[in-house]
Parts: structure tokens; C-alpha cells; sequence
């Protein structure tokens, strides 16, 4: 168990519609076993129809040997999770290795190209997704703006955290970037079921606006949802700018 749980920092506001999710890290021994649709998808199903646990549970996995190497490197997020994280079951031989620290100076060079190698890709992705509203192509606008949110959401955790899970789940995403910066929550405002539909749609989109001919979205949810994912981009980029002139300040650069 890792993140606000294991912490003990969590937000269970449901009048407010924000509680925090549950996030569990899975260990494997081999990479096959880190297929989450293969091997872990009962598991999902089982968690989501589970009724005591009234929230959502997200499921990451990882080898021992990925999760050790990070540890070596000093990223930050499996630091946080060595130090914060609560084993609820183990075996023999899957002690986790002893963290090294990263440096201000190394951590402040990683953090500043993912943070200008990724905000150029959001705002690519803004771009293409305003072309695609111009030419009434809503469908499509839709898709790109859940690309430019979830490379926004990969952005901030990279700077953070140096990792950022594999998955294109945009509510997933957006619980492990809310919970390192919670102004990253003013960009979807939850507290109507107006609003929780929007990003719903937004999160539908990356496999339904391209695939599904149920999926419909109208100009006046399409422009809400541009103007949450630009919000997410600005807020993105002055957070991200605060820590590194943190690391940079740190490192004596």
C-alpha cells in the first residue's frame, strides 16, 4: 500500500466528490507476470464489484528487479514508497534493496528534460485538439485533449516522482498527481454531477471516440473539458517550475 493510505493523509469528502484512492503496488518475480490485462484483470474486476470497498482501488506491477533498480537510483517514487509504503503480504526473497540518494544537481537534470520534453508535447497535443474543434471534428478533439491531459498528468509526475505508471486511465493519473500537489484538483472540479460527467467523457475518450459509435460528445462539453485540460497545463507548468527552482536553489546551480 502506497500514497495517502499508507501515509495516513487521506480525503474521504464524498459531499465534495473527492475521496482518495486506495494505490497498491504489486512485486512480481518475472516480467510476464507485470501484464496486468493477462494475469491481474480478475483481480481488478473482483476489487471493482466489491462493495466494502467503496472506492477505487489502482493496481500497479512491477518486478523486483525494476522496483530495486529505482531504489538505486535514488528516483524519487519508489523512495517514497520504501520509506512510507505498508506491506500487506510478502514472501522470502523479496526484501527490497537499501535506497541511495539522488543528488540535487541529478535530480534537478532529470526533472528539467522531462519537464521540456513533455510540456511540448501537451501543448502539441492543445494544438492538434483546437484544429479538430475548428473542423467540427468533435470525436477526434475529444481523443487529443485526453492526450494532452494525460501527457500534462505524465509531465508533473516525472518532475516529481521520476516515474509515471503505464496506463492511459486518466482517473488513475490523476489520483497519483493530485495527491503529490493538490492544486492539480481545481482543474476538474468534482462537486456536480455535471462536472464528473465531463471528465468521464474525457477519460472515455482515448479508446471510445476513436472505436465506439455510441460515444457522442457536444460543443459545450467539448469546450468545458478544453478548458480544464488548459488549466491542467498552466497549473502543471507553474508547479513544475517551483520545484525545480527548488532542486536548482538545492544544487547550487
Amino acid at each position: 500500500l502506497f500514497g495517502s493510505y499508507a501515509r495516513g493523509d487521506w480525503v474521504d469528502e464524498p459531499e465534495n466528490g473527492y475521496q482518495s484512492d486506495y494505490d497498491l503496488l504489486i512485486i512480481v518475480s518475472h516480467a510476464n507476470l507485470t501484464d496486468i490485462a493477462e494475469y491481474w484483470y480478475v483481480a481488478e474486476d473482483k476489487i471493482l464489484r466489491d462493495a466494502e470497498i467503496a472506492r477505487p482501488v489502482n493496481i500497479i506491477v512491477h518486478t523486483l528487479e525494476e522496483v530495486n533498480r529505482g531504489l538505486k537510483r535514488g528516483e524519487y517514487f519508489w523512495v517514497d514508497i520504501a520509506r512510507d509504503g505498508i506491506v500487506l503480504y510478502d514472501l522470502p526473497g523479496s526484501e527490497l534493496t537499501t535506497p541511495m540518494p539522488l543528488t540535487a544537481s541529478d535530480a534537478y537534470e532529470m526533472a528539467s528534460s522531462y519537464f521540456a520534453d513533455w510540456l511540448a508535447k501537451v501543448d502539441s497535443g492543445i494544438k492538434l485538439a483546437n484544429y479538430a474543434i475548428q473542423e467540427g471534428e468533435n470525436n477526434d478533439a475529444a481523443f487529443l485533449l485526453h492526450q494532452a491531459a494525460e501527457r500534462a498528468y505524465t509531465c508533473f509526475l516525472l518532475v516529481r516522482s521520476h516515474y509515471v505508471p503505464r496506463s492511459h486511465n486518466l482517473k488513475f493519473l490523476r489520483s497519483l498527481a493530485e495527491d503529490r500537489e493538490t492544486r492539480l484538483v481545481e482543474a476538474w472540479p468534482r462537486a456536480t454531477k455535471l462536472d464528473r460527467r465531463r471528465f468521464e467523457l474525457a477519460k472515455r475518450a482515448y479508446v471510445e471516440a476513436r472505436y465506439s459509435a455510441a460515444y457522442a460528445i457536444d460543443s459545450n462539453d467539448l469546450q468545458a473539458i478544453r478548458s480544464a485540460v488548459t488549466m491542467l497545463r498552466d497549473t502543471v507548468e507553474t508547479v513544475s517550475r517551483e520545484w525545480l527552482d527548488g532542486l536548482r536553489q538545492e544544487a547550487d546551480l
